[in-house]
């Protein structure tokens, strides 16, 4: 849904970056048998740390892929990089706040997790899945309004 409000100032690679470093320190703690999987990188200061750091390797990172998958692209700006890696990061960090009970997402300033169960996992994977449904079906009505213009056809 990020994607088809942002449009083009949205870039999904990093958002995607940004997603998979914010579970890098879960990867690890299963890995290694730490007994809290969601910890400092699961605050709003861990996600704004990782956020940096996705989008300063993000779109250098990107732009290569892109022209070698030889996937059409608008001009990728370091404001689409920056706003992707950040909201993924801090949506990151509400999502797994509500189903995670080792999340503390206001750490170093209040202990605890505030939105632990805030809503049902059922309701929260709904929410996810008609995010995406409306994302993707925003992404299709401006490719073919787009695809008409192109044409002559209002």
């Amino acid at each position: 849904m990020f994607k088809a409000i942002g449009g083009r100032h949205f870039s999904f690679m990093v958002f995607g970056g940004a997603q998979v470093l914010m579970d890098l320190e879960p990867l690890f703690g299963i890995l290694l048998d730490w007994p809290i999987l969601h910890g400092r990188t699961h605050s709003f200061v861990g996600a704004t740390a990782i956020g940096l750091v996705a989008a300063l390797t993000g779109r250098p990172l990107s732009l290569p892929v892109l022209r070698w998958l030889r996937v059409p692209h608008p001009p990728f700006t370091w404001t689409a990089s920056f706003l992707a890696a950040f909201a993924g990061t801090y949506s990151h960090v509400v999502l797994d706040a509500i189903m995670h009970a080792d999340s503390e997402p206001l750490w170093p300033f209040a202990p605890g997790n505030p939105w632990l169960s805030a809503v049902s996992m059922e309701i929260l994977h709904l929410g996810c899945f008609a995010s995406a449904a409306v994302g993707l079906a925003g992404i299709g009505l401006h490719a073919l309004w787009t695809r008409r213009l192109r044409k002559g056809t209002p």
